[in-house]
């Protein structure tokens, strides 16, 4: 084998194709490691564009091994190793070739084309630089020849759609060229190694020894082994003293961690954690040859250490302003603030701020994530926001003036009071943020009330409830439908409503509140603790009005609890952030697929009328075509951009796959809702979920409340449902259920060993609304369902019960049928779970 590093344009030119053999696994590259590749490459253009000469990135290994040589056609290799790199990357290309062709920029299409991604002079297979294995192979081929069926639910799809979406949003105040300079950084500065096996080497063996390799040494053991090489008289008092009680205390992980903080808090914000070795040996290397030195180097990062526990297990700081702070960023989770709380803590313990400056400091950045994520302002720059912070403070003003005036610039994104008041009336506060997020922001909510009997909320049992029900009974549609809008039902109203903040509570009576009408809620709800539940129960009703009147005094307390930034208003000429979240989705949107007016302004907070007049508007957002009226209509105000579009949106989505009735109506199943928009953009939407099971005593309670919903609300399905619910368990499944008020049912097979737990379902079962949900958005990730081809025979099994149509470009997502169909194809839906439970069996047999 020989091996060299070597750019990736160096790697793909000539006339030469990459074949992904049948042993390698699909593509399986999903929104965080492309997220991870398109940031580094964001830096390196940023670099560029600056004037920079930035050093090659480290993308890693490809490993290939010498293919048939045909005379007159293209040399083959085969892609022992990296097809997950190199395919992620001839995806990049695509989108960006496609972008410069839609954006006017022909030669430059032409040129990345020609020179990535395919041999110009053949034909057929022999075309293409890169031939996936046969199970990716059609999608990729769909993508590369900008054919109507490019960009589907594949992860292949999903990866070309993420680029073409990152390519559309170029960044704020961006250079002339800077797709062209991506462009630059893609073939000339991913650095790759190419290793190159010679004829007659065993290529499976050589895969099998790459991908079975032992632990590695971290990156906090080669500085430690690097730093006492340097120390060969004071090293083992030096490891004694300092490094070990430093080490023992913070454990591997963190400690790696701290070395990474060093680095940033010392002003290097552009040092990554994977790279911290190189980095701090870059910076130690003068000392080489002065022991006390680096001696001294030791005891100020254990001295660091110390503090980052404080940050970690904020009861260990002595005040109780800054440990309130600390905790209250600890409950928000994560590690974005780490830098800045350590920076501060440094400036304490050096005497140069007080306790009670650094608290108020953390509370101008606890203040700009909430904000923040109340108004759902899109949090791909972040991260380099709260790293630069420690570089970037103004030293000449107090600690917390120096954070809040730095979080307020212009292009940092810290909401108003007025967009955090709107967002607030409108925006799915439930898709917003993490589980635990929200409940902080509840949770904040409440104590601002300041009652003198305060919750224990360490000990209370609290989850967000929908006060108007996420799946409500025909009640509800009564009572909405008093206020609704011209040309507006009640379910849009209700959909438009429900997931606002205005409508979220806080309550331990989950499964009593149900979806029960008002007068039974409000029985339970006036006997709560909580002062926003007592509120809500002394209302006389609850439709739009109240809860956009309660969404206007939470507003005002949050707007209290969570100061803005200094200069609370808006640029005139700074876009909306709802409307960079509506093109997100349209992009994100798999091929035969549509969506509604209402359903995108469900989604980013706003309402089907002004989406329609900014679609219009703004000619070229890509995917527009895919946005038809409530039943599924072309709108009469679309229009293309002039020069673009080939035919009508409707011939468009039918090439693509979307029947249309002969009114012209686009066929339901293709619809994607709000609900489906966020996942598609990587929302974490509460969800019932078997992997997190109810104890045994509230589990025979649920089972009870579940066939309870399912005679009341579905009597003609409920013995057909609950005979292929006994046939499951006779095949070895079991039942779970759900905590929501709707109490789903999902029947649950273990599929692994004690070692290696595995569980499988097929579906969630939801009584009152009377849906059947078919998991595929958790299917992708469990073997042997993570094979795209399992999924779809999945859905052509279901698919040929009469009653069911499930579009394939649901693949990902949670699509439904109705829990009806058990009242006359029992015996067939028990076929596809016997199937089913086949499949998850010969998976186990082969497993090791």
């Amino acid at each position: 084998m020989r091996a060299q590093e070597i750019t990736f344009l160096k790697l793909v030119q000539g006339d030469k194709q990459f074949q992904v053999p049948l042993y390698q696994r699909t593509y399986s590259w999903g929104r965080e490691q492309l997220q991870r590749l398109w940031d580094d490459v964001s830096e390196l253009v940023d670099q560029q564009l600056a004037g920079a000469a930035p050093a090659p990135h480290f993308l890693g290994s490809v490993v290939l091994a010498p293919g048939q040589l045909q005379a007159g056609g293209v040399q083959r290799w085969l892609v022992v190793d990296g097809q997950q790199r190199l395919t992620t990357l001839m995806l990049a290309f695509t989108a960006l070739r496609d972008h410069f062709r839609e954006t006017g920029q022909d030669r430059f299409a032409d040129r990345v084309h020609k020179q990535v991604l395919a041999n110009e002079f053949h034909e057929g297979l022999d075309h293409y630089r890169l031939l996936p294995t046969q199970a990716d192979r059609d999608a990729y081929i769909a993508c590369l020849g900008a054919t109507p069926r490019a960009g589907g639910a594949d992860n292949v799809g999903a990866a070309y759609r993420f680029f073409r979406g990152a390519l559309a949003e170029e960044p704020e105040g961006r250079a002339e060229g800077w797709a062209e300079t991506v462009e630059t950084v893609l073939k000339d500065l991913l650095s790759i190694v190419e290793i190159t096996a010679e004829k007659g080497d065993n290529v499976y063996r050589i895969f099998e020894s790459i991908n079975n390799t032992g632990v590695g040494l971290s990156q906090s053991d080669l500085l430690r082994n690097y730093v006492f090489m340097l120390l060969p008289q004071r090293g083992e008092r030096v490891y004694q003293e300092l490094w070990l009680p430093m080490q023992q205390q913070l454990g591997p992980k963190n400690l790696e961690l701290l070395v990474w903080l060093d680095l940033v808090v010392r002003g290097n914000n552009k040092a990554k954690q994977s790279e911290i070795y190189r980095e701090q040996q870059k910076r130690l290397e003068p000392l080489a040859g002065d022991e006390e030195a680096l001696q001294r180097e030791i005891a100020l990062l254990a001295e660091r250490g110390g503090r980052l526990l404080r940050i970690l297990e904020p009861h260990r700081e002595s005040s109780p302003a800054l440990r309130t702070a600390l905790e209250r960023l600890a409950s928000w989770g994560g590690q974005i603030h780490y830098p800045l709380a350590l920076h501060l803590l440094d400036l304490v313990d050096a005497g140069r701020a007080t306790a009670a400056e650094a608290a108020e400091a953390l509370g101008h950045v606890e203040s700009y994530l909430v904000r923040r994520m109340i108004c759902q302002v899109p949090s791909n720059n972040l991260n380099r926001i709260l790293m630069d912070a420690p570089k970037e403070l103004e030293q000449d003003r107090s600690p917390a003036d120096a954070v809040r005036r730095y979080l307020s610039g212009r292009r940092r994104k810290w909401p108003t009071d007025e967009e955090l008041h709107e967002a607030v009336r409108t925006k799915p506060f439930y898709w917003s943020g993490r589980p635990h997020q929200r409940f902080h922001v509840l949770r904040r909510l409440e104590e601002s009330h300041r009652s003198s009997e305060p919750v224990d909320f360490a000990r209370a049992d609290l989850t967000v409830e929908h006060v108007l029900p996420q799946r409500p009974p025909q009640a509800w549609y009564d009572l909405l439908a008093e206020e609704t809008e011209d040309g507006q039902t009640p379910q849009e109203l209700h959909d438009l409503l429900v997931h606002t903040l205005g409508n979220l509570t806080l309550s331990g009576e989950n499964s009593r509140l149900s979806n029960h009408p008002f007068r039974r809620k409000q029985e339970i709800l006036d006997s709560s603790s909580l002062r926003m539940n007592q509120e809500i129960a002394a209302a006389e009703r609850w439709g739009r009005a109240e809860i956009l009147d309660r969404a206007d005094r939470l507003a005002r307390s949050a707007a209290e609890v969570w100061p803005g930034p200094v200069g609370s208003v808006r640029s005139a000429d700074e876009e909306w952030p709802g409307w960079a979240e509506l093109r997100a989705a349209l992009v994100a949107m798999p091929s035969g697929t549509w969506t509604t007016y209402g359903d995108v302004a469900e989604l980013i907070g706003s309402h089907p009328v002004p989406v329609g007049t900014h679609l219009s508007g703004r000619p070229g957002v890509i995917g527009a075509y895919r946005v038809l009226t409530s039943d599924g209509r072309v709108s009469a105000s679309f229009r293309w951009p002039e020069g673009r579009g080939s035919g009508t949106p409707q011939e468009l989505l039918e090439r693509e796959g979307v029947p249309f009735d002969a009114a012209g109506r686009a066929h339901r199943s293709r619809r994607l809702t709000a609900t489906d928009l966020a996942s598609l953009l990587g929302k974490d939407l509460p969800q019932d979920n078997p992997d997190d099971p109810l104890p045994d005593a509230e589990n025979a309670a649920a089972a009870k409340r579940f066939e309870a919903q399912l005679k009341e609300n579905q009597p003609e399905a409920a013995d057909g449902v609950l005979a292929a619910l006994r046939f499951w368990e006779q095949q070895g499944g079991y039942r779970t259920y759900g905590r929501h008020a709707e109490t789903s049912c999902f029947p649950v097979l273990d599929a692994g060993t004690p070692t290696r737990p595995h569980t499988l379902w097929p579906f969630g079962l939801y009584p009152v609304s009377g849906t059947v949900e078919v998991v595929f958005q958790y299917l992708k990730d469990r073997s042997p369902f993570d094979d795209t081809a399992l999924r779809r025979e999945l859905l052509e099994r279901l698919n040929a019960i009469d009653g069911i149509e499930l579009a394939e470009a649901k693949l990902e997502l949670r699509p439904s049928f109705p829990l009806q169909v058990f009242a006359a194809h029992s015996e067939e839906l028990c076929a596809v779970l016997e199937w089913f439970v086949h499949t998850a069996a010969l998976d186990l047999a082969r497993r090791p």
